[in-house]
């Protein structure tokens, strides 16, 4: 860990107490890593689960982990735990990662998603605005909705206009489908609890950053349903094409997958938020896109090149027919519904932190693609060679 290190404007960088909500999921994971590994801060690490930074927390041979004293796990559900703010006010900082956030459950579990994204996380709020605490809330991509672009007529030159689809902070609509398309209830919800945050900075002086992620990829990424994750689950892209990659199956395109996305790496990414953790004077009352608009594609261009890039990883020949294509009422469910495209301006990021992404999809889909293959191909193969019991 580096000693004598200070922040963008020269200052020297004060170790503070950082209460992490959702420590353990992907995000969290990294964060935790990067946090120990590089700075002195410690980190209060709320999460119902453990399992992705149970390396984190437990020496795996002799002797205690460098970090030992720095990292605290702690077990609780953040809906109606009288420890939360207990824990709130102990940190100087608050990430609150906590989120349901995978497309399949905003059809199927709605009012799940809708109190998970927005009710959940109003006592976070409230607890960080009584008690004078520093809030980064991570948001969505998602909360732009639909392009202006995509209302174009289809042959019209403007579709090609970045004006017409490139996201940017501070001037971009919120574009939403009608209500009986339930696939909107994450981006809803999502856009509500930042309108009130941003709103206790304004009413009562909560001191807040705002950070919408659009596609980090990576290694621990969701799940492989089945193996650590429920049979019946269905994770975002990236674990969904894994584990057909995995099983020997093809990659199914929903509605041909002609969406356009961008990806960013993970480690990329967690660099831009430990800029937001240490520059506070830079960060605070901004809102954040967090992506990498040089790494993008369809998704049918993502599957085509995921399985290049499996083959690669898995010395294994790629199927004879890759891809197929299903409609989003059967792969999603009634009330499905999705923007077109999602391409972010990184003009303020650049400008507040100087942060800029740098690894290519090419390189972190190899490296995650090598992860998946090192951690679930043994187990996938297993799985699949069990009897099915009558």
């Amino acid at each position: 860990m580096a000693s004598g290190r200070v922040d963008l404007d020269g200052n020297p960088i004060k170790p503070i107490t950082i209460c992490m909500i959702g420590a353990g999921g992907f995000i969290g994971s990294h964060l935790c890593e990067k946090l120990l590994a590089e700075t002195p801060h410690k980190v209060l690490a709320v999460d119902v689960y453990g399992d992705k930074i149970k390396h984190l927390l437990e020496p795996s041979g002799s002797g205690s982990l460098p970090w030992s004293d720095r990292i605290q796990f702690h077990r609780l559900n953040i809906k109606n735990d009288p420890r939360l703010e207990g824990l709130i006010k102990m940190a100087d900082l608050i990430i609150n990662l906590a989120a349901i956030c995978t497309p399949a459950d905003y059809n199927t579990r709605p009012l799940d998603t809708i109190y998970s994204n927005f009710i959940d996380a109003l006592p976070v709020v409230k607890y960080c605005s009584e008690n004078s605490k520093r809030l980064i809330h991570f948001s969505t991509c998602e909360i732009y909705g639909k392009t202006i672009g995509c209302f174009l007529p289809k042959d019209s030159p403007l579709r090609q206009d970045p004006a017409y689809f490139v996201l940017k902070e501070d001037d971009s609509p919120c574009i939403f489908g009608p209500i009986e398309k339930q696939r909107w209830s994450y981006a809803c919800a999502k856009q509500l609890i930042e309108r009130l945050i941003y709103a206790e900075g304004a009413e009562n002086g909560l001191e807040f950053t705002i950070v919408r992620p659009f596609n980090w990829i990576g290694p621990r990424m969701d799940f492989i349903p089945g193996i650590d994750g429920p049979s019946e689950g269905v994770p975002r892209v990236l674990a969904c094409f894994s584990n057909n990659l995995l099983r020997r199956e093809p990659l199914k395109l929903v509605d041909g997958g002609q969406s356009q996305r961008t990806f960013v790496y993970i480690k990329d990414a967690i660099e831009a938020v430990l800029l937001m953790i240490e520059n506070p004077a830079r960060a605070n009352g901004q809102i954040f896109n967090v992506g990498n608009p040089n790494n993008e594609v369809t998704v049918r261009q993502l599957a085509e090149m995921m399985t290049q890039v499996y083959s690669k990883v898995s010395a294994e020949p790629p199927l004879d027919t890759p891809t197929i294509d299903v409609s989003s009422k059967e792969f999603y469910g009634e009330g499905y519904d999705d923007s077109d495209k999602r391409i972010p301006d990184m003009t303020i990021i650049n400008r507040q932190l100087g942060w800029n992404p740098k690894t290519s999809l090419w390189d972190l889909l190899e490296s995650t693609l090598t992860y998946q293959h090192r951690t679930y191909a043994e187990a996938i193969k297993k799985a699949i060679s069990k009897p099915v019991a009558n």
